[in-house]
């Protein structure tokens, strides 16, 4: 494999899933890893395998996400990887939606991405090099019905992640955007023997983000879209 370009990472919204998968592929490519979420208690067994520092945070509070770059470049210096993985779901129909719970559920989706990327520009624009990738999902490219705080939160994901890209790519800040179209396999979403492969692999997606970093930048990519291949379209 080429040599990593990257040598420190943070990602938040972690949790078992993805982020794991990211956490473990970083590590293996002689990453520093750190982890963000609300909760770190679950993040304690992922951390001892891949040897990631842990880090309470809110992604949705403007001190919060500033504090915890400071804390980060603290211990494994300004993250040359930021990896968005929050989203606020909540499902209901359109008439019966609590204005309270949407609010909440766009502001971890979107603002959230905004408030992580900012920071991270800000680190990266001093050293002219540096990767923001934010991950998207089927809502990102498709409302569906009861899912409209979802879908707005990704809408305005992806429009971000297309605005940061156009502006600091040629600041030397590759910006990617990963449409995740389709349910990621875990321990509560097994797989269907009589359909193999049918959901996402958490690994393979994350081999995605892994080979994106490794990108050229006279052929970066923006946006990467994901799916089964058992997915009908």
């Amino acid at each position: 494999m080429t040599e990593f370009p990257y040598s420190s990472a943070l990602i938040v919204g972690a949790g078992p899933g993805l982020s794991a998968s990211l956490a473990r592929q970083l590590a293996e490519c002689g990453v520093k890893v750190a982890l963000a979420a609300r909760n770190t208690d679950k993040l304690s067994k992922l951390a001892g395998e891949t040897g990631a520092l842990t880090f309470a945070a809110d992604a949705a509070q403007p001190a919060s996400v500033a504090a915890l770059f400071d804390d980060v470049a603290a211990a494994i210096g300004d993250p040359e990887v930021v990896i968005y993985n929050a989203s606020g779901r909540l499902r209901g129909p359109l008439a019966e939606l609590d204005p309270a719970a949407v609010e909440q559920a766009i502001a971890i989706s979107a603002y959230g991405g905004f408030l992580v990327s900012q920071q991270a520009a800000r680190r990266m624009l001093a050293h002219g090099r540096g990767a923001i990738l934010f991950t998207g999902a089927t809502a990102s490219i498709k409302g569906y019905a009861q899912s409209a705080a979802f879908a707005m939160g990704k809408f305005a994901l992806r429009g971000l992640a297309q605005s940061a890209a156009r502006e600091l790519g040629p600041k030397g800040i590759h910006v990617a955007h990963f449409i995740i179209d389709g349910g990621i396999r875990s321990q509560t979403r097994r797989e269907d023997p009589a359909k193999p492969d049918a959901t996402l692999d958490p690994g393979a997606i994350a081999r995605t983000y892994i080979n994106v970093l490794l990108q050229h930048r006279s052929a970066w990519s923006q946006e990467i879209e994901m799916r089964p291949w058992t997915e009908p379209f």
